[in-house]
């Protein structure tokens, strides 16, 4: 984390798809600029995928991710050499663990690989969940 501390991203972050060293990028854009081509659509359809399914949700990078932020974080998620990785939260992942059983993970993430389709429409359900999750929380913060 230290490299992100210092504006650069870590040498494992899509080490080799963006260069070493690299800083971190401010914005969406410019995170998915780096990005090889066709690695670019599939980030594009992601961040597509999410804004649909999370109206009002805005766009944020945080450690370094593309993130959505909805009265707390949504979702990041971003490109490796070999696959997309996706973070919905542990409970995000719990919420969707037998649709998820398909892929590798850990609590809270999961890698979509680049070299087969991405699930959009499981993304579309966590995405959909997770905002029903903060918007519940933060309301049930109001209440108190």
């Amino acid at each position: 984390m230290l490299a992100l501390a210092q504006g650069r991203l870590p040498e494992t972050l899509f080490d080799p798809i963006m260069k070493t060293g690299q800083t971190v990028p401010k914005t969406i854009d410019e995170y998915i600029s780096c990005a090889p081509k066709e690695v670019r659509e599939i980030l594009e359809k992601m961040r597509a995928t999410i804004r649909k399914s999370a109206p009002g949700a805005e766009e944020a990078v945080k450690y370094g991710l593309p993130t959505f932020v909805l009265k707390g974080n949504l979702v990041h998620f971003g490109a490796f050499k070999h696959h997309i990785g996706f973070y919905a939260t542990p409970s995000g992942h719990t919420e969707f663990k037998s649709e998820l059983s398909a892929y590798q993970g850990a609590k809270g993430s999961v890698q979509f690989p680049l070299d087969k389709p991405i699930p959009f429409a499981l993304v579309t359900k966590i995405v959909k969940f997770r905002v029903k999750e903060n918007l519940e929380r933060w309301a049930a913060k109001g209440k108190k």
